[in-house]
């Protein structure tokens, strides 16, 4: 079964807005981690946490990239797919990474921002993880036909 066009295009059509917003909230809160005034009694926990956030932003930018140049639909779908576990798994570690703070003056103001951020990015994956998995599901859901089906005699 193939994928029709218009659904590729509708499962690739990331709403503009809602990208800028997080691209807007991801550099916020690298710069953030970067100038503001946030602390942790672990040595190196801020610079590790900046490169996790770092590999985040560079995990958001490739689920959000074009994937037309893929000639098969069905590897583009896999691809997207493979690009948001990993935007996922950057998540974690980021996550781990800034359980690790433990104050300064911006530091609930960082906490807040961060949360609403993750809030933000999980409304968006979970949109087109679920688009694209659907997509997936659907080449494994073709119906049998009569020559294929048993007789239960």
């Amino acid at each position: 079964m193939a994928f029709e066009p218009e659904q590729m295009q509708r499962a690739f059509a990331f709403d503009p807005e809602q990208v800028s917003a997080l691209r807007a909230g991801w550099a916020r809160l690298m710069e953030a981690l970067v100038w503001s005034d946030l602390r942790s009694s672990k040595l190196g926990a801020m610079p590790r946490l900046r490169k996790r956030f770092l590999e985040l932003g560079e995990n958001l930018r490739s689920v959000v990239s074009d994937r037309a140049w893929i000639p098969h639909p069905r590897e583009r779908v896999k691809g997207a797919m493979g690009a948001c576990l990993n935007l996922r798994d950057a998540l974690n570690q980021m996550e781990q990474g800034a359980r690790g703070l433990e104050g300064g003056d911006d530091f609930q103001a960082f906490e807040q921002e961060l949360l609403d951020f993750r809030h933000r990015l999980l409304v968006f994956l979970e949109h087109h993880e679920a688009l694209w998995g659907d997509m997936l599901e659907a080449q494994y859901d073709e119906p049998l036909d009569d020559d294929d089906e048993q007789d239960d005699d």
